[in-house]
């Protein structure tokens, strides 16, 4: 019992620094909001200009499509030659489209202009996919004049995209934005706990009491991951509501995860708290760690595409278990037996780095 004397005095303490109650709720909404509008990888209302050379008909059916589709910004359309390179290097435009006849005649038969895009490659992301949707508006009218002549093609690729048809990047960044959200609190209010006792002289109240070392890690931990995980269950909410993701598992399986993953990443905080000095420290130290969480999360890129060793690395990361079982959540609708192994190496994770901890505990007392 005498545990929770020692976790209401820490809620109490929470509580009367008004300071905190924006860092917990307010703060990760309005990052929510912001992260969620900015950080995407989907194109709307990119500027180009159309250069048309051929003046034919099938140039201005082309035309026409790529002015109807929301994904592009017509500029302008004009029949004569343009100076495209300096439109791209003053950042006028991030696409030229040049449409001309083929001098060799190679093309007459299928009555079609040749088409060059010139694209900005200082945002090669945007541009990848803008040549995409370029070569798609282009290949699907080509299609359809060949069907109309009575031709048909060989062979037809048809691509069926599954969990998330309309290829929304919010629907993959959600899950990773919801998982940073559940680390920051967590890692930067959990680093100072400690820490801050013993800058108030306050520590050696908690060393005469009758608590053990592991009681009073429990004590400082609980508090931090109940104000995390209400701030983060409100976060939550406000955001599926806002950015309509899509949630098709079992609110359940939600709950265990962030009950199973929440104290992994305390033992982070409170491992990074018995290390530290001063608060400021803490702080420090908790930054770098939650930077290299994001890095080895796969939140930004897929982690396939680095070296083994970076990979390996991110195997001790709980924020990589999360995303993982998350987006199983959200985009797959899969149950706990797609993720279990995830949940089990987080448990196993807590319990490594609370040993850790608690071997520290006692040079953090007498240093």
């Amino acid at each position: 019992m005498r545990i929770f004397y020692l976790i209401k005095k820490e809620i109490q303490e929470f509580l009367r620094q008004k300071e905190l109650a924006p860092l917990l709720f307010i703060v990760p909404l309005i990052q929510l909001f912001l992260i969620g509008n900015v950080l995407t990888t989907d194109i709307t209302r990119l500027p180009v200009e159309i250069v048309d050379l051929s003046g034919s008909r099938v140039t201005a059916e082309i035309v026409q499509r790529i002015r109807a589709t929301p994904l592009f910004r017509v500029r302008g359309v004009h029949e004569g030659p343009i100076d495209a390179a300096a439109l791209l290097r003053r950042g006028e435009v991030k696409a030229v489209i040049v449409f001309r006849n083929d001098p060799a005649g190679r093309t007459r038969r299928l009555k079609v202009p040749q088409v060059q895009i010139l694209l900005d490659g200082v945002d090669s992301n945007s541009s990848q996919i803008a040549a995409g949707y370029f070569n798609g508006i282009i290949q699907n009218y080509i299609l359809q004049d060949i069907n109309r002549y009575g031709g048909e093609l060989p062979l037809e690729v048809k691509p069926l995209m599954r969990f998330n048809a309309r290829l929304r990047s919010i629907n993959i960044m959600g899950p990773g934005l919801i998982v940073m959200l559940l680390t920051v609190p967590l890692l930067f209010l959990g680093s100072v706990s400690l820490v801050r006792e013993k800058e108030q002289q306050t520590i050696e109240t908690l060393l005469i009491s009758p608590l053990t070392p592991l009681e009073i890690y429990i004590g400082k931990a609980v508090p931090v991951t109940i104000l995390g995980f209400l701030g983060i269950l409100g976060g939550s909410i406000v955001f599926l509501y806002i950015f309509r993701i899509p949630f098709r598992g079992n609110i359940l399986y939600l709950l265990l995860a962030i009950a199973i993953f929440q104290p992994a990443v305390m033992a982070y905080a409170m491992f990074i708290s018995t290390l530290a000095k001063t608060q400021q420290e803490a702080m420090f130290f908790a930054w770098f760690s939650m930077l290299t969480f994001l890095l080895l999360s796969g939140f930004l890129t897929p982690l396939e595409n680095t070296p083994q060793w970076i990979q390996w690395l991110a195997r001790v990361n709980p924020m990589f278990y999360m995303m993982r079982i998350l987006r199983e959540l959200f985009l797959k609708g899969n149950g706990i037996l797609f993720f279990w192994k995830d949940l089990a190496i987080l448990a196993v994770i807590t319990v490594v780095v609370v040993s850790l901890s608690l071997s520290t505990y006692r040079r953090f007392i007498y240093r």
